[in-house]
């Protein structure tokens, strides 16, 4: 039997139950895999593509089990009972039996020996880690670049490059390319892996999920030290292992493993415009609610926006079937070229709202070529994006 609290056994399964489908064409999928031994629970969840496990020590009495049981259901019950509340979990004869305070729920099992983990690799690469909110910024720069469902099945997911001593993450759709880069603490072979779309996703969600408890303990730690200053935690770090064919990130108790994306990312250096004689800095925030304001007026199937710029001034227009029209204005200091320009508005749009800088530089050749999004504070961050006809 397992006992613990509401909330340390609706974490565990919350932080494993993020890939779980609800329609799977194997019913052991949906499950969770809960594996007991003395006060160490292991809970594992699976969709065949990514594997995700946490460790936990939770209460209860010396004996072992193993099981699987519907992960949404479980988490569905726990979440109606309160936090505090003790809850335990026992299992016997294809059922698992979960009972708090007067509350009691009998549910179907399957065998845990049914449920397919996740063939790891034996061939890893060295490990090397990086500060988990490293790793969040990095994928919150380029996460939105990446493909959905592109026939060209390396975009739907992002590249991750670790060369010397940096990590670099690029996405790409074919119209745009997002890339960040963060310094590593060791020298590292070449690696490269493409990570899916859906991992990416998770790991996101994770990442976030672990923050938030890690912003919560320091809280905690602060109050617990009453006036007198609380010590600074320790930078939680993930740490990584790529293989020819799989990915491990180990962080937060968590262990993911996920299959990667075969074939070749497209050369992103290629990509990147290098000598662009017109520069300008401005505003993310004001130029974001320009693109916004304009965006509202294009169609749903056209989201091109013209944009001039002309010494001094910015110039946003946009303009729909119906004939309707928005027109925006900002004072620029830009002394380059006059140059007309369409883009997809989502394109600009995208980059500048998962930006945190107060100022972004636009770097730009001619209507026909692709322009460059950079932040000046932030010299690893780069967005290309191609210029549409209008």
């Amino acid at each position: 039997m397992l006992k613990a609290t509401q909330e340390k056994v609706l974490a565990a399964l919350q932080a494993v139950s993020g890939i779980v489908e609800r329609r799977h064409t194997l019913p052991v999928l949906a499950n969770v895999l809960i594996r007991k031994q003395g006060g160490h629970t292991e809970f594992t969840t699976s969709d065949l593509e990514i594997q995700v496990r946490t460790a936990a020590e939770l209460g209860g009495d010396e004996g072992a089990f193993s099981t699987t049981v519907g992960a949404r259901k479980m988490i569905d019950i726990l979440r109606t009972l309160p936090a505090d509340q003790v809850v335990t979990l026992s299992a016997a004869q294809n059922k698992l039996t979960l009972a708090g305070g007067k509350s009691r729920f009998t549910l179907q099992t399957l065998p845990a020996e049914d449920f397919p983990l996740v063939q790891e690799s034996a061939e890893f690469g060295p490990s090397f880690s990086v500060p988990q909110k490293t790793l969040k910024g990095l994928i919150d720069q380029v996460h939105f670049a990446m493909a959905v469902h592109d026939i060209r099945y390396y975009l739907n997911g992002i590249l991750f490059v670790a060369e010397g001593k940096t990590l670099t993450l690029v996405a790409t759709d074919g119209h745009r390319l997002a890339l960040a880069q963060a310094t590593l603490d060791v020298e590292m072979p070449k690696q490269e892996v493409i990570l899916p779309r859906k991992t990416v996703l998770e790991l996101q969600r994770l990442l976030k999920a672990d923050d938030k408890a890690a912003d919560k303990a320091a809280k905690g730690a602060a109050k617990a030290e009453g006036d007198g200053e609380a010590a600074a935690p320790e930078e939680a770090r993930i740490e990584m292992r790529f293989a020819d064919n799989q990915a491990k990130f180990s962080f937060g108790g968590l262990e993911f493993v996920t299959k990667l994306v075969e074939g070749k990312f497209p050369d992103y250096n290629r990509v990147i415009p290098r000598n662009h004689r017109n520069h300008v800095t401005l505003g993310r925030v004001p130029l974001l609610a320009s693109l916004q304001r304009a965006a509202i007026l294009t169609s749903e199937k056209f989201k091109g926006v013209r944009v001039n710029f002309e010494p001094g001034t910015l110039k946003i227009a946009a303009s729909n079937a119906e004939q309707e029209e928005a027109k925006e204005e900002l004072e620029i200091d830009y002394g380059g070229d006059a140059i007309e320009i369409g883009f997809n508005v989502t394109y600009l749009i995208d980059v500048l709202a998962n930006a945190s800088a107060e100022m972004v530089m636009l770097s730009l050749q001619d209507a026909n070529s692709s322009a460059l999004v950079t932040i000046p504070e932030q010299s690893g961050f780069k967005y290309v994006v191609m210029p549409m006809r209008i």
